[in-house]
């Protein structure tokens, strides 16, 4: 940008104008997809955003506020990460098939493919094997396609056909494949093997002393696998192992894996999905150890939401998916960034 000249305010006609087109898709693509599961019987739930607790998970932060009640206590309470915790309380309800257009924030993350506040579009259904809903993902991004008209989805010189039989890759097959890597021979018992991972993985990417398993994992993943997934067509990564299960249950027949799977286009993640965990020993024993692993290196924790742990145990079988709405959009709409399909930026942008 030359001498003084500043960028318009985004509220702006003139560059308002320039993402109309992309908003106009989020609408065909929200109008479509609700239809959807408006035929296959879901109903739609809003719950609450101030939460006991985000979501505990490692590496997600979330911004924190405090309440004051009628007497002046304060009680804090987290923008949640996720709808996840109150709807699988609903679950425990007797609701047999859900879905929600949830507003959810991250802390810390900023990007072409990231915001702050975004909507994560959730489903889950009661008495149903995570090989529905992965079915279900695979549907309703070709609605999405299909409501804005597109042909085929494309991001950073990548092309993905939403239309065509998509690849189903387990997550052992794409380290061998992608890396060079025998992911499932570092998991012992259920446990990751870091000193096996660190060796398999040594020239591959950068391994420091601070990293765990579950790091080297992650940077092999997104530097090695996750870039060449949904080429083409979309990929259908499952069979997770099992130290990166996070709220999915082990695989009955082979407890190494964890019935998690995740959906790729053109290299973006777009869906990760759960055949949901109702132990709720387990969980909170999986909770506590990833709130352990963030107080080590973020100095804070979250707190254990209660109700919810109890609610897992009360749960019925279910499988879950959480697929960003955003993403989606900008795939379905040809945007190249996540800030052009939605009305407002972040708080304190331009």
């Amino acid at each position: 940008m030359a001498g003084n000249e500043q960028l318009s305010p985004w509220w702006s006609p003139a560059r308002h104008a320039d993402i109309r087109p992309f908003l106009a898709a989020r609408t065909a693509v929200t109008r479509s997809v609700r239809a959807w599961f408006d035929e296959q019987g879901f109903a739609e739930v809003e719950t609450g955003i101030l939460q006991v607790s985000p979501g505990n998970e490692t590496h997600l932060h979330a911004p924190r506020t405090e309440l004051t009640g009628s007497d002046g206590t304060r009680a804090v309470r987290y923008l949640r990460t996720s709808p996840e915790f109150a709807c699988k309380k609903l679950l425990a309800a007797g609701e047999p098939k859900i879905f929600e257009f949830a507003r959810v924030f991250r802390d810390r993350e900023r990007g072409d493919l990231h915001l702050p506040e975004f909507t994560m579009l959730e489903w889950y259904r009661a008495d149903a094997t995570y090989d529905a809903v992965m079915a279900d993902s695979v549907v309703l991004i070709a609605h999405a396609a299909q409501a804005t008209g597109i042909g085929r989805f494309s991001f950073r010189g990548r092309v993905a056909d939403p239309f065509a039989e998509p690849e189903l890759l387990t997550v052992a097959t794409a380290f061998e494949r992608y890396a060079g890597i025998d992911l499932l021979g570092s998991v012992v018992d259920g446990l990751g093997d870091r000193a096996a991972l660190a060796a398999a993985a040594e020239g591959r990417v950068r391994i420091t002393d601070d990293d765990t398993w579950s790091d080297i994992f992650s940077k092999v993943l997104v530097e090695h696998v996750e870039p060449n997934l949904g080429q083409g067509r979309l990929t259908v990564l499952f069979e997770y192992p099992a130290p990166e299960a996070a709220l999915a249950r082990a695989k009955p027949s082979d407890p190494s894996v964890a019935e998690r799977f995740e959906v790729y286009a053109c290299g973006v993640e777009l869906a990760n999905g759960f055949g949901e965990l109702t132990d709720a020993q387990e969980q909170r024993h999986r909770f506590t150890l990833a709130m352990d692993e963030k107080q080590r290196r973020y100095g804070e924790r979250y707190p254990l939401d209660q109700d919810f742990l109890a609610a897992v145990g009360q749960m019925p079988e279910a499988s879950g998916v959480a697929l960003g709405f955003d993403r989606l959009v900008m795939l379905a709409s040809g945007a190249s960034r996540i800030d052009q399909v939605v009305w407002t930026p972040p708080a304190g942008e331009a």
